[in-house]
């Protein structure tokens, strides 16, 4: 059965655990991460150097970096409907994905780490003001692009792509920051809230 190793409060682990449910994949989990086991320990770094959430465990595969295991799931278990095999319509999904990993993540990393976690190392009001403006001017590319697909993220059919952005969405209203309007992004939010595994994992209360 595979294994997911990571504290279900991550967001990280939500992408891999919103995954399972669309697929309808079995799986066993367990707490590592903050308030768990140390993924500092010997046996975690093991399988994975970063010392980061999540790991998995397929038989005897081990992987790490969140969207390339939901990649790899889609791959393994009958995921095509949502991470199609053609080569630029696949292309179209793992851009959406890259730009969740680097841009978007860096965009509200010391926001959040400001406004939810209250980080004392991220309450320079500056270094705020400027982060809350990076994160909506992302939010506005993500805007334009809903905006222009009426749907999802890469077209008009749900992917991979919109199990990453959907949890950033999601963090971005659970976030407590002057939110601009984005009409387009809003019902994004609420499309995605059809789905059980989205209320499940993803719009569950947890920044």
């Amino acid at each position: 059965m595979l294994q997911i190793l990571g504290r279900a409060s991550s967001i990280n682990v939500r992408k891999v655990l919103w995954t399972c449910a669309e697929l309808d994949i079995a799986f066993e989990r367990e707490d590592w991460g903050a308030g768990f086991r140390s993924t500092h320990s010997p046996e975690f770094m093991a399988l994975n150097p970063n010392a980061m959430v999540p790991v998995i465990r397929d038989d005897d595969f081990v992987l790490w970096e969140s969207n390339t295991i939901i990649r790899y799931l889609a791959s393994r278990y009958g995921g095509e409907s949502f991470y199609p095999t053609p080569a630029q319509a696949r292309a179209r999904v793992d851009q959406w994905l890259d730009w969740q990993a680097t841009d978007l993540n860096n965009a509200w990393s010391y926001a959040f780490m400001s406004l939810v976690r209250h980080s004392p190392q991220h309450q320079d009001s500056a270094a705020l003001a400027q982060a809350c403006s990076t994160w909506s001017r992302h939010m506005a590319i993500l805007e334009r692009q809903l905006d222009s697909t009426g749907a999802y993220v890469s077209g008009d059919a749900f992917s991979l792509a919109d199990i990453a952005i959907g949890l950033s969405v999601h963090r971005w209203f659970a976030t407590p920051l002057a939110h601009p309007s984005l009409p387009a992004v809003a019902a994004y939010y609420e499309r995605l809230s059809q789905r059980p595994g989205y209320l499940l994992h993803g719009r569950n209360g947890m920044p």
